[in-house]
């Protein structure tokens, strides 16, 4: 789950991380009494959406009036902010933050992650802040600076002075940064945070520390422990097709190619979408249907699926180990009745009752279901199909 940025900032500073003081609004009346409330005579306007870039997308500008607050916030409430993060489709700004102007110095990239290599968080930081972090990561990779934290020690001392090092901060700012970088490890082990993203960490010229920016992931799996995060889930800002999916047990990712993917396991499902990958294509979505799958289920992906107007074929890979092959077998049949599959299906099926499910699907005689014997066999017919090449 993700939160606006307003929502991180309300996390961060229960736990002392510095940030700007601000207010979020729904309307361009209230954006304008915020920036009252703040006081000053400099204020920054910024869209609220689960996603980065927002201010290369022109969701983010500076006003020096009232009047530029009012006018800043008609152009962005209510606009389909583009970002690299977004796709094309964009998302759409239904809330602005209204935000105290700062006082910078210098932008840092400051971020906590989870190495899964190294099955360690993992607090990156950069001197490149207010830029990409991907960009800089294949560009100048030298200008990132790692350091894994063992849960079991915790953030230390040492940790914070390598980070503060490779940073070239000055003697008299490490003590502030250090104790900058320790309470982000707090937040994010407290709250079984996923990834936090700091972009822009600003210095200010007095040499403080401020969060002018805040991005946070969390676990789905450890929200039943943190019910006061739970709480700030914006379901108008999810992908409506994500949200269904999860309604009925699926594990749904919309992403950006043709060749649309049902597979059961986590595992076996990346391995599809890498081959698909191999062999010349690009996978439509990340579909997980489970270990119990039923006809029913079944039939709710292909009508998730087939959702996306970009969908040319759909690769169903199933192992038949907990899923039995002639239960996904019947609720193929059952989606070509309840949904109207326009696009060539292609499926592999092995495991438990192979054989029955083969029939099942021969038997039925659907014309655009194409079985294949094999991973690398399914996915060159998907990626064929999909091109109209079969």
């Amino acid at each position: 789950m993700n939160v606006h940025e307003y929502q991180a900032k309300e996390i961060f500073s229960k736990y002392g991380v510095p940030v700007p003081r601000g207010y979020v609004a729904h309307s361009v009346l209230e954006a304008v009494e915020n920036a009252k409330k703040l006081g000053g005579n400099i204020w920054v306007v910024k869209a609220q959406i689960h996603a980065g870039g927002r201010g290369l997308g022109g969701g983010v500008k500076l006003a020096r009036s009232l009047e530029e607050v009012e006018e800043l916030a008609s152009q962005i409430l209510g606009m389909t902010l583009v970002t690299h993060q977004t796709g094309p489709e964009g998302k759409l700004v239904q809330k602005v933050y209204i935000e105290e102007g700062v006082d910078i110095a210098d932008e840092l990239y400051l971020g906590v992650v989870l190495d899964r290599a190294k099955e360690m968080p993992v607090i990156m930081a950069s001197t490149e802040g207010g830029m990409e972090i991907e960009k800089v990561a294949a560009e100048t990779p030298e200008k990132i600076v790692k350091v894994a934290i063992d849960p079991a020690i915790g953030f230390q001392a040492f940790h914070g002075r390598e980070l503060a090092f490779g940073l070239g901060l000055a003697k008299e700012e490490i003590g502030k940064f250090m104790k900058f970088a320790s309470a982000l490890y707090k937040v994010y082990m407290e709250n079984d945070a996923e990834l936090i993203e700091i972009n822009p960490l600003v210095k200010t010229g007095s040499g403080d520390f401020i969060a002018l920016d805040g991005k946070m992931g969390f676990d789905d799996s450890a929200l039943y422990r943190h019910p006061e995060i739970e709480a700030m889930r914006d379901i108008s800002a999810e992908d409506p097709s994500e949200r269904e999916a999860g309604e009925f047990g699926l594990s749904y990712i919309k992403l950006d190619g043709e060749v649309g993917c049902m597979v059961n396991g986590a595992g076996l499902a990346m391995g599809t979408m890498d081959t698909i990958n191999y062999v010349g294509g690009t996978p439509a979505n990340f579909l997980d249907v489970g270990g119990k799958a039923s006809a029913q289920t079944v039939a709710k992906g292909f009508e998730i699926i087939l959702k996306d107007q970009n969908v040319k074929s759909i690769f169903v890979n199933i192992f038949g180990g907990i899923v039995r092959c002639d239960r996904i077998a019947n609720g193929i049949l059952e989606a070509t009745k309840l949904v109207d599959v326009t696009v060539p299906v292609i499926v592999r099926l092995d495991g438990t009752n192979a054989l029955e499910a083969a029939e099942i699907l021969k038997s039925a005689n659907i014309a655009n279901v194409i079985s294949a014997t094999d991973l690398e066999d399914g996915a060159k017919k998907a990626v064929a199909a999909a091109r109209g090449e079969l």
